[in-house]
């Protein structure tokens, strides 16, 4: 099976993030994504081009155009935003994302009425029905197909600091789970979902596509939902292992965070020089310390399993990343990341929330609301 990987202008920048719908006085979800894209519709009739549907009835998905810009990115999100929210304000419906909503059921969730869904849920059941998880996706241009699985390895190395960062599940049907991205966990359970393979060539990538494929797993290489994975459709590698985020500062700070860290290892390709690979037990165990810890994990760097704080890591990589984000224009995106660290990650703040409202998880809804409409500190 031979997959295309498509041409991509280096380090553009695209970004996927699902967003939940949830009511303004309960803060429960509400399956009205019907609606909301319904309403969206063109002048033509079309589907908004931009603004999608998702598994649940509870999500809509905004979905950027190629930037060059992590701001130009985060600015076509927020105008999208603006979109939705001219449909649900009146309906009295809130905006709100994180990996998982603190306190709502899954067996309440409504699945959006398209064969793939139906498809999914027919295989996966139990698990494929708990998959009320939000998160975002950042694409980010590679110009060259030889670069796309050194550099897929080279970002497993710093999955755990990206997780960490973003972590913004610590509740689940209304219990907190002592993890800081419960969701991390949780979508590994599907099929052909988690920690990717690290392949050496292309071709091994292709005959993984084909073995699954031929045996029915998959349909086509779209349904291989690794947390981070090649998209040869768009030219892109993809970090899918991000909690979803829920105020506009901490979604550029992360995928600004990306941006820096794919043009970096790029550039280190281009000069010859190889990049740090962990061994598959080590990247497993850091993406389950980085779910379970989060700011706090103590993460694995190297393949000789030398250990330090991830905090302690994140600060360095600002520093050795502070030429190329000047270069690709993100360098006050990418000085958030010290928002996140100084106001602490979302699952932090929805902990904080909790405790000093008596353990009420629909203060924990207000407060994610809140950011999602005002930012982070606002």
């Amino acid at each position: 099976m031979e997959i295309s990987f498509a041409e991509s202008e280096r380090s553009t920048v695209g970004i996927e993030w699902e967003v939940a719908l949830v009511d303004r006085s309960s803060g429960d979800l509400v399956s009205v994504a019907g609606e909301v894209l319904e309403a969206l519709r063109q002048g033509d009739g079309s589907e908004h081009p931009q603004i999608t549907g998702e598994l649940l009835l509870n999500t809509v998905e905004l979905v950027t155009r190629v930037h060059h810009t992590i701001g130009d990115a985060v600015d076509d999100l927020l105008s999208q935003l603006d979109e939705v929210r001219a449909i649900t304000d009146p309906l009295d419906v809130e905006l709100m994302c994180a990996g998982s909503h603190p306190f709502a059921q899954w067996f309440d969730q409504t699945v959006t009425d398209k064969e793939r869904y139906h498809r999914l849920i027919d295989r996966t059941q139990w698990w494929g029905r708990n998959m009320m998880i939000w998160g975002i996706h950042v694409h980010v241009g590679v110009e060259s197909r030889d670069k796309v699985l050194p550099l897929l390895d080279g970002l497993l190395t710093y999955y755990p600091h990206l997780q960490a960062l973003s972590a913004s599940s610590p509740f689940w049907g209304g219990v907190n789970t002592g993890y800081a991205s419960n969701r991390a966990l949780m979508f590994q359970q599907l099929p052909t979902a988690g920690l990717p393979y690290q392949f050496t060539t292309w071709a091994a990538y292709e005959q993984y596509v084909a073995d699954m494929t031929v045996t029915g797993i998959i349909d086509d290489y779209t349904e291989v939902r690794w947390d981070i994975r090649p998209s040869p459709k768009w030219g892109t590698v993809e970090m899918r292992a991000c909690d979803g985020l829920s105020s506009p500062q901490e979604i550029g700070a992360v995928a600004a965070l990306i941006q820096c860290l794919v043009d970096h290892m790029s550039g280190e390709l281009d000069a010859g020089r190889e990049l740090v690979t962990l061994q598959p037990w080590f990247t497993r165990e850091n993406k389950w310390r980085a779910a379970r810890y989060g700011l706090d994990a103590e993460i694995i760097l190297n393949p000789a399993g030398d250990e330090r704080l991830v905090t302690d890591e994140i600060r360095d990589l600002l520093v050795i990343l502070a030429p190329t984000a000047e270069k690709l224009g993100c360098s006050a995106e990418l000085a958030q990341v010290n928002l996140i660290l100084e106001h602490g990650a979302s699952y932090q703040r929805q902990l904080r929330v909790a405790a000093e409202n008596g353990g009420s998880l629909h203060a924990v809804v207000s407060s994610l609301t809140h950011e999602l409409r005002h930012g982070l500190g606002g």
